[in-house]
């Protein structure tokens, strides 16, 4: 099969295509065709210095996956042979979505979204579950909160606006002027151009703040939580700032979720939750969608086309 793997530790360049054995599916896993595939920051981050995920011996890249079911291991009930599905197989482990196929625990996969194709459906996994697990497993979202997502017209960010809103939040997003009249289609009820106006002094009473952006905007969000507020951040823990009295803060890492997956289906299915797409391209233009989103102005998401 064919697959984009990283010759070494570096830029964009160090993609390479190369011919592999296909995978075989072991005892409660699956073995995917892969239609398309999902291009997270995360990728790009390990494809420069490997991060902190483990690598195997052919360091493969990629998580999102859309594809159909080509086989079962054994014990496998959940899906059959052709059945189309999404997920975020083994992260952080190593997945290698960027194939023709990726085997994974059946469960790291759910039934692919109907009305939308396998481009719309690859660009869901590791952004919509980190919004949703952000939003409802970590903080607890409720109807009728108020939520600041930064970064709002970003992969995770569109999503986080459409979950919460969904949801019954009242949401407000910091973005630029160019998108504001996309995250107001997408249901945010105040967008605010970081460019031009500190959030912190439009902003207040704030239950929940979804911080995608990391470094400075951890301290600064603290000053428009509201008491009992919860200030989630995305990047990791460098960006989370020291305790403050009576609101919470912390980091969380997206998992994979099979139940996750099945509450974005369905809110995908009844028309709360659309993925905007930015940009798709081929699997052997992996490099050009690695340099296309690492310049930081994506609306959305990127994605490859496999078969």
């Amino acid at each position: 099969m064919r697959a984009v793997v990283v010759s070494q530790w570096g830029g964009p360049e160090v993609l390479t295509e190369t011919e592999t054995d296909r995978p075989e599916p072991g005892m409660g896993e699956i073995l995917v065709r892969v239609h398309a595939a999902g291009v997270n920051p995360v990728d790009w981050k390990t494809r420069e210095s490997g991060g902190l995920i483990p690598w195997g011996p052919v360091p493969a890249v990629g998580w999102d996956v859309s594809g159909t079911v080509e086989a079962v291991g054994g014990g496998v009930t959940l899906f059959q042979p052709g059945d189309e599905v999404f997920g975020m197989p083994r992260f952080p482990q190593q997945a290698g979505a960027y194939a023709e196929y990726v085997t994974a625990p059946a469960r790291h996969f759910a039934r692919k979204p109907g009305g939308i194709d396998h481009v719309g459906a690859a660009a869901l996994p590791l952004a919509a579950l980190t919004a949703w697990q952000a939003l409802v497993d970590t903080a607890g979202l409720r109807a009728g909160q108020r939520v600041l997502v930064h970064a709002a017209a970003g992969g995770v960010g569109h999503f986080a606006v459409q979950i919460a809103k969904a949801r019954g939040a009242y949401v407000i997003g910091t973005a630029s002027a160019g998108k504001h009249e996309l995250l107001r289609e997408l249901g945010a009820d105040e967008v605010i151009d970081y460019r031009s106006t500190a959030f912190e002094d439009a902003v207040s009473d704030v239950d929940i703040v979804i911080d995608a952006v990391g470094g400075e905007y951890g301290e600064r969000s603290l000053k428009v939580l509201k008491a009992g507020g919860h200030l989630v951040t995305l990047p990791g823990p460098d960006g989370v700032p020291a305790e403050a009295p009576g609101v919470r803060t912390g980091w969380t890492l997206v998992e994979p979720d099979y139940r996750g997956l099945v509450e974005i289906a369905a809110l995908v299915e009844a028309g709360s939750l659309r993925p905007v797409i930015d940009t798709v391209l081929p699997l052997a233009q992996a490099a050009k969608a690695h340099e296309i989103g690492e310049q930081g102005r994506t609306t959305g998401k990127i994605v490859l086309t496999v078969v």
